[in-house]
């Protein structure tokens, strides 16, 4: 029986390593920008308050340093290495990076009102830890702004770190974002919120241990924060259009609006008196992801492209440095209008390509597999596939204008994998016969052939451990060999999973009392819909009368044939039943985490049947974003 410990890099992987490591470009510049100002490396870890532990230590990356092990694409680790570098950084005068201490950066500009921060990061503690770090070695200073460049949760979670809501409240601190940036931070989470939740653990290599065989970095960033906590406070302004202005304290910003970039809602930030050009996420020092392996809706290369061609137009010729909301700054001029140039021209390199092959009747698969670097940029580090990659975002940009299907009938409607890989083991010679040609093939170093095959053989037989322990064999060398940081987690999340069975993460439902707050009553009636076992209801009717009583809505909430309709602003004479709710109540029973049972007559009231209210609460799936991805075994009642 094969072992279920982790193994070594093959021959092969090493042997290919060499090979790659030969041809990479030899520059020491990006360390040097990536070191550039540093005033103090952190000084420990962060830690969470209240339960002790670390949530970001900076000796978890230590191991990060010299040449690349056999176990490592060396490319990957160049960037892994660059990333481990840490601390406090001046960027310009009165304008300051901590960098190092999340997935993001978090930025402060000195103003005379207070700091105004740029991207509060993904955990209070965190957040918290950098402004501390900040105050060790310049004056404190109160916050007195707070900006989300998007809609991203590592770019605001982290803000109770540096304010409070007394401080928005009271109008001390205002905090500006992007129009639609709300809605946009909400509702990615909500619809598919358990199966996201599961992917990302794949993803950013949460359950992976942080070593030579395990998870190195994540290519936009290290990590993200262990167990800290997340919150959000709502924007008191809001940026609408490019070229909007706000003064802070004496410091001028002007704004440029990229909504449907990086993100749903977006903006990069000019400061003209500074010569300084915040390009948020829409530039970074890797090509990004058109399609995020974690799942969401595809994003659109062309736009993206576009918006930074504007930022060229409107900002390059007064800009001396740009500096993002990940990894490093680009100091000078033309260094920095010739980094954004690439930049621009590797999205738009992907969409046109892409499109032109697909209007000669190439299939996603085949344009993936063969669309290289633009031309001239293959030598440049910053548009290389360490987060995103040229093979899934080609299939991205193709899915965006043609969806799954390739126009191939035969991949119309295929067989599911399980039924599928049933027919494909007993076709093939059984599961014996094929484990013994996929040796081979393992011993070719052919490993993405081997783990096509071993996939159909571990669905087809659920019991045959051998089969699980050489695919996760498989996937191991898989890891190793990618130049992609979420390639590499994902691969090696699978092996650990064929090896050791899924890892239990809970429920993704129970969100963080902010967000609730802000989710949208059409939200909280949309995610009552995805959570509604529209079998079991089959055919039933029910009608209910929602009042929201702190918000002033009325909704009529309709199930019919097993799906639910919500209509605003009015309430029907024939529904069954009325409920009369809070916001935060409707919120917490929406999304699983409380039961009607738990809300008292403070924060609820039923007029009607209730048995039919709890009838239909009884319906509602509670989701565990523990399910198996690498094996047939599924959760779905």
């Amino acid at each position: 029986m094969e072992s279920v410990d982790r193994k070594p890099a093959s021959a092969t992987t090493a042997a290919r390593h060499g090979a790659l490591a030969a041809t990479l470009p030899v520059t020491d510049a990006d360390f040097d920008d990536a070191t550039r100002g540093r005033i103090a490396p952190l000084p420990g870890p962060a830690m969470h308050p209240a339960w002790g532990h670390a949530v970001w230590d900076p000796k978890d990356w230590e191991f990060i340093e010299g040449d690349a092990p056999p176990s490592v694409n060396p490319s990957l680790w160049r960037q892994a290495r660059l990333n481990a570098i840490h601390g406090l950084f001046e960027v310009a005068e009165g304008v300051y990076q901590v960098r190092g201490v999340d997935l993001s950066n978090i930025t402060f500009i000195a103003s005379a009102d207070g700091w105004i921060v740029i991207d509060p990061l993904t955990a209070s503690e965190t957040a918290a830890f950098a402004l501390e770090l900040l105050h060790q070695h310049q004056a404190p200073r109160p916050v007195a702004a707070v900006i989300y460049t998007h809609s991203h949760i590592d770019h605001f979670g982290g803000v109770r770190g540096v304010i409070a809501d007394d401080d928005v409240a009271n109008g001390r601190v205002q905090v500006i974002a992007p129009v639609g940036f709300l809605e946009a931070a909400i509702s990615e989470n909500v619809v598919a919120g358990a199966v996201m939740m599961r992917r990302a653990s794949y993803m950013y290599g949460r359950l992976l241990p942080g070593d030579e065989l395990g998870h190195v970095d994540c290519g936009l960033g290290k990590a993200i924060p262990l167990l800290g906590t997340t919150g959000l406070i709502a924007p008191t302004v809001e940026i609408t259009h490019t070229g909007q202005e706000l003064e802070i304290g004496g410091v001028r910003l002007r704004f440029q609006y990229t909504p449907d970039t990086e993100a749903p809602a977006e903006m990069n930030i000019f400061l003209p008196d500074r010569r300084l050009l915040c390009m948020a996420e829409n530039c970074s020092a890797t090509l990004h992801n058109v399609y995020t392996p974690r799942g969401a809706q595809i994003r659109d290369a062309l736009s993206w492209s576009k918006y930074i061609n504007e930022s060229i137009e409107l900002f390059a010729d007064a800009t001396d440095i740009v500096f993002m909301s990940h990894h490093w700054p680009r100091f000078g001029t033309e260094v920095a209008r010739q980094f954004m140039a690439e930049q621009r021209d590797a999205y738009r390199w992907i969409h046109d390509q892409t499109m032109r092959r697909a209007n000669h009747g190439d299939t996603p698969l085949e344009i993936a597999e063969t669309l290289g670097p633009p031309p001239g940029l293959g030598d440049r580090f910053h548009v290389r596939g360490y987060y995103g990659t040229l093979s899934h975002n080609a299939k991205a940009v193709y899915q965006r204008y043609l969806g799954w299907f390739d126009g191939n009938p035969a991949h119309l409607h295929p067989l599911p994998p399980v039924e599928a890989s049933v027919r494909y083991v007993e076709f093939m010679g059984g599961a014996d016969s094929i484990l013994d040609r996929v040796r081979a093939c393992i011993d070719a170093g052919e490993y993405r052939w081997a783990a096509q095959v071993l996939d159909h053989v571990v669905f087809a037989e659920p019991e045959n451990r051998e089969a699980h322990l050489l695919q996760a064999d498989v996937f191991e060398q898989l890891g190793y060999g990618s130049e992609s940081g979420p390639w590499r987690d994902f691969y090696l999340t699978g092996a650990q999973e064929l090896r050791h069975g899924a890892a239990r993460l809970g429920g993704s439902m129970a969100s963080s009392i902010d967000i609730l707050r802000a989710m949208t009553t059409e939200m909280l009636i949309d995610l009552i819909g995805v959570r509604l076992d529209g079998e079991r209801i089959g055919a039933e009717r029910l009608g209910i009368n929602l009042t929201v009583t702190d918000r002033d809505e009325r909704w009529f909430i309709g199930v019919e044939h097993g799906a639910v309709h919500g209509t605003p602003d009015r309430h029907d004479v024939a529904a069954d039943l009325g409920v009369e709710i809070a916001h935060l109540a409707l919120a917490r029973l929406a999304s699983g985490t409380t039961s009607l049972d738990d809300l008292g007559p403070a924060d609820l009231m039923v007029t009607g049947d209730r048995s039919r209210l709890e009838w239909f609460l009884g319906l509602l799936d509670t989701f565990d974003a523990s399910f198996a991805i690498v094996t047939a075994e599924r959760t779905t009642p």
